[in-house]
């Protein structure tokens, strides 16, 4: 068995990285690699990875709430029209990170979000452009092998392009951590409970842009 699987009481093997509470391992479990074409969602989490930049991404977790109270759910149309105003609201919210360069991102990156809609119709239309082709994945995904991937050539192709676009906090390998949330890849590991609900989820009528 992969020494970067555990098994919990129930005799239930997940990836290692979610073991440290019952709150993560729900989700590891329900949310991570599930395939996403939700636009509020989409947009909440690459927000999100950008607020995790040095910091763990069950800091970020614990902190969801607040966070989507704060952005107003992440409705992308909300967030454009942020303001100063809304920055010092923000900066005053101890239940987020509250760093100035991250916020005004945000409230940027919402406005870019709005002209990536208008091109695309939608953000998921954008965004799985980029799902990797299933022969570039690795054979078999193990815990080393896994350890190994911080980014890849279509999160690298996929930063490039967000920031020429104007988009801020969107290094690669925050847009792989994004994608690997929102099942552009499956990258649960082989023996991992989850990795073959999330594959089973990966079907032509909810993956890879609309047609």
């Amino acid at each position: 068995m992969d020494e970067r699987l555990f098994t919990d009481d129930e005799g239930l093997r997940r990836c290692w990285w979610c073991a440290a509470t019952p709150g993560y391992m729900a989700y590891h479990d329900r949310e991570w690699g599930f395939p996403v074409r939700d636009d509020a969602r989409l947009f909440e989490k690459i927000c999100l990875e950008g607020f995790q930049a040095g910091l763990s991404w069950l800091t970020i977790l614990r902190k969801r709430e607040a966070f989507r109270k704060a952005f107003r759910g992440f409705e992308i149309e909300r967030v454009a029209r942020f303001g100063e105003r809304e920055v010092n609201r923000l900066l005053q919210d101890a239940g987020i990170v509250r760093h100035r360069g991250k916020i005004e991102s945000t409230i940027n990156n919402a406005r870019r979000a709005r002209e990536l809609r208008k091109e695309f119709g939608s953000l998921a239309n954008y965004f799985w452009r980029y799902e990797p082709a299933p022969e570039s994945r690795p054979r078999r995904l193990t815990g080393a092998v896994l350890a190994q991937m911080t980014t890849s050539p279509e999160a690298q192709a996929l930063s490039k392009d967000l920031k020429k676009r104007g988009w801020t906090f969107v290094g690669p390998a925050t847009v792989y951590a994004f994608m690997q949330a929102m099942g552009l890849v499956n990258d649960h590991i082989e023996g991992c409970f989850v990795r073959e609900q999330v594959q089973a989820a990966r079907t032509p009528a909810q993956v890879g842009p609309e047609r």
